[in-house]
């Protein structure tokens, strides 16, 4: 019996050391655990909110923003093998008469007395000018050093030349080298990326090392001669028309509209012309862009706020229980409706029942027809420095939560990071208390379990001399 009292019960000290520091730091763990998950989430939460409200905000800005408009605007040309015509959306309407007496083209030359077999040195010189004026508008130097020698038989072959000036550094896209081959002699061919007279190309070769060079670039072939875009704003033959000419094919002369020609007329056609208006189908597309956005902003904030539904095992999203982003989320759908006569419904913009957005374009269409400027009015401006309208409700409003500098979105993640730190460091603290408690108990019980075992020998040691001592 005292055997049995002595080695009963036995303990693993490492498990056991191991069970009592669990349960030594168990609340405070499970505590500061719950705390840990719910500022991890939170980050998160508001992560997602973050980016909810910057999406809707950057959609809000390229349909409303400075100098923009959900009211699209579309330019109209009466016959449209001429040219290209855009409206921004800040076109004023209207009907303008134009002539495309000429379009620009590029200049393109050839030299077709070079050889290969130049000698290496010197350097080229590649202009671009209106000559008839005699200006220059820029230039470049090539040179002609071993560098250009690519296969390094220190001769320059054309197709060496070519490369040497479409590699210039001076050479910034502005003029494009090649070489084409007629009766099995080189051509060496450059071509102005830019349009007009003022992009007339040539090479000056008198600084080349090589006299052959040298000759070979004093003569030059047309290709294709430069040309300024004419286009007359009214008939030619009608003595108040305006001539516009300029190096480019796009004109932007008009207010609000680019117009790209891209074939003259004939000489004595009747001049074209550009009508601005509405665009019915712009202004629908404009408009249901807004409502995808709104109603893809709505739905996160739906999903953060939501209370969850604890029967089905639907959790409650991050923030079910924090008044501001509900609020948040509540104000946005308030500031849809202005104070004033017009609204979004008369367009046709109308709310569901779950707060999401729809659009019946044929309301819209019938509004657009009475009240086409309304819509812009309704709709205002997201632009920061002068917002008006909805959109410069929502805008401002969402600013308060956006802002990177103060806005609550920032407030809220600044202390959400504090927490995280000081729970971070509890952790640390409560590792320390439990690798304390632990090695204490581990220490306890390897010094019980040493203890039992000295028993046991000599409760082992005792029986032996007792049963030996009673057989005598």
């Amino acid at each position: 019996m005292a055997s049995n009292a002595i080695t009963a019960p036995t303990y693993d000290p490492t498990s056991t050391a191991k069970a009592l520091a669990d349960k030594y730091i168990s609340g405070v763990q499970t505590q500061l655990t719950n705390q840990t998950k719910a500022a991890s989430d939170t980050a998160k939460a508001l992560s997602s909110l973050s980016t909810a409200i910057s999406t809707f905000q950057t959609s809000l800005s390229s349909l409303a923003g400075l100098g923009k408009s959900v009211l699209a605007q579309t330019a109209t040309l009466s016959d449209t093998t001429v040219g290209t015509a855009t409206a921004s959306a800040t076109a004023p309407a209207g009907t303008y008469s134009l002539f495309v007496e000429q379009v620009a083209t590029a200049s393109q030359v050839s030299y077709n007395s070079l050889a290969d077999g130049a000698a290496l040195g010197g350097t080229l010189t590649i202009n671009l000018a209106d000559e008839g004026a005699g200006t220059n508008t820029a230039n470049f130097t090539v040179d002609l050093d071993a560098a250009a020698d690519t296969d390094h038989d220190n001769k320059l072959s054309v197709r060496e030349i070519a490369a040497a000036i479409n590699g210039a550094s001076g050479n910034t896209g502005l003029v494009s080298a090649g070489v084409v081959t007629v009766g099995g002699n080189p051509r060496l061919v450059l071509t102005s990326k830019n349009t007009g007279v003022a992009n007339t190309v040539s090479i000056d070769g008198s600084l080349a090392t090589d006299a052959g060079l040298q000759a070979g670039f004093a003569a030059r072939t047309t290709v294709a001669g430069a040309q300024d875009a004419i286009v007359w704003l009214g008939d030619p033959a009608d003595p108040s028309a305006t001539k516009i000419q300029q190096a480019s094919n796009t004109f932007t002369n008009i207010d609000g509209v680019s117009f790209t020609a891209t074939k003259a007329q004939a000489p004595g056609a009747s001049p074209f012309t550009v009508t601005v208006g509405n665009d019915a189908s712009g202004t629908t597309k404009n408009l249901q862009a807004f409502l995808d956005a709104f109603n893809k902003l709505k739905s996160a904030l739906d999903g953060l706020v939501s209370l969850g539904d604890p029967t089905n095992s639907v959790a409650a999203g991050a923030f079910a229980n924090d008044s501001g982003v509900v609020a948040l989320r509540n104000r946005i759908s308030e500031l849809l409706r202005p104070n004033g006569t017009l609204s979004l419904a008369s367009y046709g913009i109308v709310a569901n029942r779950d707060g999401t957005l729809t659009l019946d374009s044929a309301r819209l269409q019938k509004q657009l027809a009475v009240n086409p400027t309304g819509l812009d009015t309704l709709f205002g401006s997201a632009s920061a420095s002068a917002p008006s309208g909805v959109a410069g409700s929502l805008n401002t409003y969402l600013n308060q939560w956006s802002n990177t500098t103060n806005g609550q979105i920032k407030k809220r993640s600044d202390a959400n990071s504090t927490l995280q730190t000081r729970l971070t460091d509890r952790q640390a603290d409560l590792d320390k208390k439990y690798d304390s408690a632990y090695q204490r108990y581990l220490q306890q019980y390897t010094a019980l379990q040493t203890l039992q075992s000295t028993m046991q020998n000599n409760s082992s040691m005792f029986s032996a001399l007792f049963t030996s001592d009673s057989s005598n």
